[in-house]
């Protein structure tokens, strides 16, 4: 273990990387472990206000995330100061990312239906810098022989034409497809080739003349939908806790 540490994340200056990652996933966790309490009334925690004002945790996220982002950009790859500013810029992102709807929205939707999105963006982003971590680079350039890597056109033409897959991708209405195929190519390829969601712009424009294509979009999405959501709702909830019901609508007579 320790071999493979030194020879996979040391000598390749990806430890504060790591460290970054750790303290990002260790710091939504405790997170949301501390705010269940907080919403369950349990344990010694509390909501942090300063004149009778909520004082969310992105606010120290935000803060923990400048220092540590500008701090690593002044130091180097190497040494204790690299390591301590990767651990406070992941701490900082987790606060932040763990409120991530808040700041959509702008509204506090922490515990509603709309704060899923927070722990979709934290897995997302711990699924992406865990790609980068093992060794793939955005839009495929770890892929490239050094001497391919030295000819600048070869490397401009591989990011554009796997930025353009990626767009493709996006436009069939396929968000996490799109976004991990930034990193892993083969993905985007996946996404090229297979059918667009109904309501993406690419249905909108090529599968309006074609009754068959649209029949098969809305088929293949409602299996998908039936097959998975379920399962993420579970992995969401036991991740971020579950959400607070939506308030029932009153009609009027």
């Amino acid at each position: 273990m320790g071999h493979w540490l030194q020879r996979n994340i040391i000598e390749p200056g990806k430890l504060p990387l790591l460290l970054a990652l750790t303290a990002f996933v260790l710091t939504f966790l405790v997170t949301r472990v501390i705010t269940r309490l907080i919403r369950a009334g349990r344990g010694p925690f509390g909501n942090v206000k300063a004149g009778g004002m909520h004082i969310h945790h992105v606010v120290p996220g935000v803060v923990l995330t400048v220092l540590g982002g500008f701090g690593a950009v002044a130091s180097s790859r190497q040494g204790f100061g690299a390591a301590a500013f990767a651990v406070v810029f992941g701490v900082g992102a987790g606060l932040v990312l763990d409120e991530f709807a808040l700041i959509l929205h702008l509204d506090d939707v922490y515990w509603s239906e709309e704060g899923r999105k927070s722990v979709e963006v934290v897995v997302l982003t711990a699924a992406l810098v865990g790609l980068m971590l093992a060794g793939f680079s955005p839009f495929g350039v770890n892929d490239m022989t050094s001497q391919e890597l030295q000819d600048r056109s070869s490397v401009i033409s591989t990011v554009v034409i796997n930025f353009l897959f990626s767009l493709a991708v996006l436009s069939k209405g396929k968000t996490r497809m799109a976004i991990f195929s930034v990193i892993v190519p083969f993905i985007g390829l996946i996404g090229i080739v297979r059918v667009a969601r109904p309501a993406s712009p690419w249905a909108r424009r090529f599968y309006r003349r074609r009754p068959r294509a649209r029949a098969k979009s809305l088929l293949r999405a409602y299996h998908h939908d039936r097959r998975w959501l379920g399962p993420r709702r579970k992995f969401e909830d036991f991740l971020g806790g579950k959400p607070d019901p939506a308030p029932g609508r009153v009609l009027s007579r």
